[in-house]
Formats: structure tokens, sequence, C-alpha cells
């Protein structure tokens, strides 16, 4: 009989998540139960939702955190805005584009899809062009950071146009809240949800949300029930507000952890955050193209990196090399990218000058190429200078 594992190995998650978890988001999770509707815990939620409002950067009043991770988000945000029979558009150029399709669909709405290859973003002339086919549309679903392929999505241009067409606005945010520049309320985002293990280094469990007051309007004026009881905000509200009417119990000790967690990004400043996700992103960048690695996308993320496996070189090897030897995770390709690239996620406490220098030192190893590290170093230099 194999003994069980009890603890798990220490590792550098550089892969598209989860991310690395400071000892101090893990101690919140070992503070000590309370239940869900002592005083106590009913103040950290607040307090929770004030930080959120922060690093969302919005006043929207319904500002939480639904029990679940990111993908709990997308269906709660769907199945509250959607009705069986509305015309809604949905942007798909990836995983995550083709999931959000695929639960608007499943909570009864006719969908319309723009498509943009994977690796590429979706035009504001694609959009207009969409609402013009598609007038009636009701909700306009976008992923801000296409996990899957590393692609980062501009927004603003394309919420005049949703909003000019009478339809709320929806963002994908998981890959993006917290590391990169979001703002709800400048940019007219009407929902927007995200997950706790990517920029915000808590482990997964919670999916920070936040609604408009246009988006509140839409959901007060449904004449059918929310799909799922589960996620139903109508009465998810309540116990987030003034009444505090029990729904389900909360996930304690995970609020605990993204509490610190938001302290952590609040503390940091969200700009000089930001600008470190940037920085590590472009040493890495200068680190791998040194050494023959090509992006994939023209836009890419700073939070996740998505690069064309070495040429002639199994990645799997690579990938399987550098857990094996190095203690490091990165990811796979997906999808029409299976086999053909891999993904380097520098988000939150895992997105550090130490951390790029390893993964590329690594590399080189494995590839037997030089000169990643010190391209890297010349950008650091830049940098401090």
């Amino acid at each position: 009989m194999t003994s069980p594992l009890r603890y798990p190995s220490q590792r550098v998650l550089l892969g598209p998540g989860p991310s690395d978890v400071p000892a101090r988001i893990l101690s919140a999770l070992a503070m000590p139960t309370l239940g869900h509707l002592d005083p106590e815990y009913l103040q950290m939620m607040d307090e929770l939702r004030g930080f959120l409002q922060q690093i969302f950067k919005t006043k929207n009043e319904m500002t939480l955190a639904i029990s679940g991770t990111g993908s709990a988000g997308m269906e709660a945000t769907v199945v509250n805005l959607v009705e069986p029979g509305d015309e809604v558009i949905v942007c798909v150029n990836g995983v995550f584009g083709g999931r959000m399709k695929d639960v608007m669909e499943r909570a009864g709405a006719r969908v319309h899809a723009i498509e943009a290859p994977w690796g590429e973003t979706i035009s504001a002339e694609q959009v207009t062009a969409a609402f013009k086919a598609q007038p009636g549309t009701k909700v306009f679903g976008i992923v801000h950071a296409e996990t899957s392929t590393g692609a980062h999505q501009s927004l603003e241009e394309i919420s005049k146009i949703v909003h000019s067409a009478g339809a709320l606005f929806l963002v994908d945010a998981v890959t993006s809240l917290g590391g990169l520049p979001l703002e709800v309320d400048a940019w007219g985002i009407d929902a927007c949800y995200s997950g706790t293990q990517k920029c915000l280094s808590c482990p997964p469990g919670l999916s920070p949300v936040t609604f408009s007051s246009r988006a509140l309007a839409r959901m007060d004026a449904r004449t059918t029930k929310v799909q799922s009881w589960y996620l139903d905000l109508s009465m998810i509200r309540n116990y987030w507000g003034q009444d505090r009417v029990y729904h389900h119990t909360a996930p304690i000790n995970m609020t605990y952890a993204l509490r610190e967690a938001c302290m952590m990004v609040l503390e940091e400043g969200l700009d000089n955050r930001i600008a470190r996700h940037r920085c590590n992103h472009l040493a890495l960048r200068a680190g791998l193209e040194a050494i023959g690695l090509k992006f994939i996308p023209k836009h890419s993320l700073t939070t996740l990196n998505a690069i064309h496996a070495p040429e002639g070189v199994d990645e799997a090897m690579v990938r399987r090399r550098l857990l094996n030897e190095f203690g490091i995770e990165i990811g796979a390709g997906l999808g029409p990218f299976k086999g053909k690239a891999i993904r380097i996620g520098l988000m939150g406490s895992s997105s550090s000058q130490r951390n790029v220098t390893l993964v590329l030192a690594a590399l080189e190893s494995i590839l037997q190429r030089s000169g990643a590290v010190a391209a890297a170093t010349q950008v650091y230099a830049g940098s401090a200078a």
C-alpha cells in the first residue's frame, strides 16, 4: 500500500494560475473560524467590499465576492443579467471567450459570436458591425485578459459602442484584476468578474464581482427566476447588504484570505503593482527573445506570457524538466495551441525579478542556449536608472 502524500511540494508557480500565495495570506486562512452572521465577520465582509471597490476602481455598491472560483463569477453575472430568449453578443478569441458563450447559451440566450483568430483581439469595427446586425442585443460580453492566448484586449472604445447600442457591458477580468489597468467606472463596465488566484495571489475559491446601477436595474426588471438558486443575486445581495438575510454559508476563512490579499494590493498601491507587472514582463520578454523564443499575441498581457514552443523541441519535455529539476510550474498551450505553445504567468506575488531570473536561467540550461538572463538584467538595470 502506498503511503498517503501528507504535504505538497513547494513549487514556484509561474503557470496560468494559481500564483504564489504569500505567507501573510496563508496565515489569514488559519485565523479562527467565525459564524457567517457573526458581527465581526459581517464587519470583515464590509471591509472586503470597500477594498474590492478600490481595486475595481468603482463606487458600485453591488461589489462582493461570490462563493466559488472565477467560473462561478462568470455564471453569476450571466444568469442574473440574461433571461431566456435574450439577444447577446459574445467575443470569442480563446478558451474563455468560448466558455462565456457556452454559459450564455446554457442560460437560454440567443448568442451571436464575434470571432477572431486565437492570439488576436477584437476590433471596434467588428463590434460596430455586430450591433448593426443585432440591434436588439441586451448584453455584450468580452474577455479583458484571454488567459489561453496571452492577448490583452482594449476595452474603452468598445465600451462606448456597447452603450450607444443600449446594451450592458460584461467583462471577464480574471487575469487582469490587480495586475493590469482596469477601471470599471471610467470605462463604463456594467458587470465584471475575476478570480482570487491570479494577480491577487490568494488561494482559489472566491470570485470578486461588481455590478453597475444599470445592471441592477436589469436584474430588478426580470420577469423570470434566475436559473441558479445558489448564484441568484436577488438573494445574495440581501446577505451582503444591510438586511444580512441568510442565503448560504459563506467560505469564512477564504474571506479572511481575500481581505488580506486586497490589503496587500492597496498597501503596494495599484499603480506600483501594475508597473511591477509590466517591468517583469518586459524583462522576461527580453530574455526569451534573446534565446530565440517568440511571443504569440501582438498585444501581449503583462500578467500571462504566451510563447511559441521552441522549434524542434518537445514543449512537454521542457515543462516536465522545469517542474522536476527546478520546481517551476509553467502552463501548456490549449486548444489550437496544444503542443505548440508554453504559457508563463507573472501574476501577483509570482511577478518578481527573482522568478524571472530563475525561469530564464532554467530555460537556458534546458535548451542549452545563453543570453536570456543577461538580456533581462539589462532591462532591470534600465528601469532602476
